[in-house]
């Protein structure tokens, strides 16, 4: 097999390897990395997951990326201390299920991206004697996972933005209370701000010598991962075509699944679920994109994002060209401009697209609890409830919902709809007994930036 490049989907930089794509994040253009092509898997390979270990078919689908720049051995022991966790599907009702992606250190599905992410830089930066800053945006459960994920690392600066009034108290605290080498800035903005002072970061040419780095979404390295789970789902079942309902906020998980779909896995459609940011199902209706902006705020808030980075990826899959207008200094001047449309005809055929209002997944926790006696919480029930409108026209031989956070990381939510209070993971027991230390920030890059750079001196 010929050695798998990235481009970026702004079209204007060079090809890099998967370890420059890691340590970049985004192109220089400002673009997003895609390999060059997707290796596929056979219906045999496929067939043959069917009942091994989530390890095991994570090290298998891993090394048809990595195996050109890290070896068998190395990967493997990476990817076992990554997922030391159990990842259960939880069979509702006949061919329908719900995977529970919260069961790691930080009861979020983003510790299946951050923890192997976290393992890959600090072995090819150790390795190569270098120093990085790891600059993050979060609207919610990112920043927890990549905290702990990065927490300790002697060669790894840890920077996570957030919204000041954005992220619940848990998800803060999960953020707030590492201290070491990990630091945070409540931006009194939301996450596209956030977004925005981060990418603009990653092109300033002043600050190379901080060997900043992504682990948002926005890297590859943090996509690839959310590979994984995909085909572990399907291998308890391997039958059929599989529908996936998707919580999709930007649109990492989603693209994870469409790379498994491009790899072999069979997928008949992927429910994109949003929240009451409906940029995405407005677009797949109309084929006009527009941002929300502001940013709506919902109780599924690590889907309050208005302008999704992956769908820049999305749209360059199918042949499409999707970027934000910028100055010369890389601020952004105008967002989401469609510059090539995609074939909105294949897309339409492989996606469907509901947007969840807060009332409909607050419903939906109440049903669900009151009918199977299990919980989900705001981002599994936006799913959730997607998956069923889905439902109602269309026959599903087999449906897999995400859920990607522990109901106990929104006990206000659950204790207003349901009137109980959820059962508390050990990951999360003692936070609240936990010093919190952050710093609020405004929106202006200049202040940003000299904060940053007084950060990693």
């Amino acid at each position: 097999m010929p050695k798998i490049l990235y481009r970026s989907t702004n079209r204007n930089s060079g090809l890099v390897d998967f370890k420059d794509a890691l340590f970049k994040g985004q192109a220089p253009d400002y673009g997003l990395y895609m390999p060059t092509f997707i290796p596929r898997l056979t219906g045999k390979e496929i067939e043959s997951f069917n009942g091994k270990g989530y390890s095991e078919i994570a090290f298998y689908v891993a090394k048809e990326f990595l195996q050109d720049c890290i070896g068998g051995r190395d990967l493997r022991l990476l990817i076992n201390q990554a997922y030391n966790f159990r990842v259960p599907i939880e069979k509702i009702e006949n061919n329908l299920h719900v995977m529970r992606l919260d069961r790691g250190p930080t009861a979020s599905f983003k510790d299946f991206a951050a923890r192997l992410m976290a393992g890959l830089m600090h072995h090819f930066s150790k390795k190569e004697g270098r120093k990085l800053t790891v600059l993050v945006s979060t609207s919610g459960d990112t920043g927890g996972a990549v905290a702990d994920a990065f927490s300790g690392l002697d060669n790894v600066n840890v920077i996570i933005l957030f919204p000041f009034r954005g992220v619940s108290p848990v998800q803060r605290m999960q953020m707030t209370t590492l201290g070491k080498n990990v630091r945070t800035l409540a931006v009194k903005g939301d996450f596209d701000d956030c977004q925005a002072l981060v990418k603009q970061a990653f092109n300033d040419r002043e600050l190379e010598e901080f060997g900043l780095t992504s682990a948002n979404s926005i890297n590859f390295g943090r996509l690839l991962p959310q590979v994984f789970y995909y085909f572990y789902a399907y291998s308890k079942f391997g039958r059929g075509n599989a529908v996936f309902s998707v919580p999709s906020g930007n649109f990492g998980n989603l693209m994870g699944g469409v790379i498994a779909r491009e790899m072999g896995l069979p997928v008949e459609k992927f429910v994109v679920s949003v929240n009451e940011n409906y940029e995405f199902p407005r677009f797949l209706s109309s084929g006009i994109y527009k941002p929300i902006e502001p940013s709506k705020k919902c109780s599924s808030n690590s889907m309050n994002i208005g302008h999704p980075s992956n769908l820049a990826r999305l749209i360059d899959l199918y042949g499409g060209w999707l970027y934000d207008k910028r100055s010369g200094s890389g601020k952004i001047i105008k967002k989401g401009i469609l510059k090539q449309k995609p074939d909105m005809k294949m897309m339409r055929k492989d996606f469907a697209s509901f947007s969840i209002t807060d009332k409909d997944a607050s419903e939906t926790i109440k049903k669900f609890y009151s009918k199977y006696k299990s919980l989900l919480e705001p981002h599994g029930a936006v799913a959730w409830c997607g998956l069923e409108k889905y439902q109602k026209n269309s026959k599903i031989g087999l449906g897999i919902s995400l859920e990607t956070a522990n109901p106990a990381k929104f006990p206000d939510e659950i204790r207003n709809i349901l009137g109980i209070q959820p059962k508390i993971p050990k990951s999360l027991k003692g936070l609240g007994k936990k010093q919190e230390k952050f710093e609020v920030i405004g929106t202006d890059y200049k202040d940003f930036k000299c904060r940053l750079m007084e950060l990693n001196s």
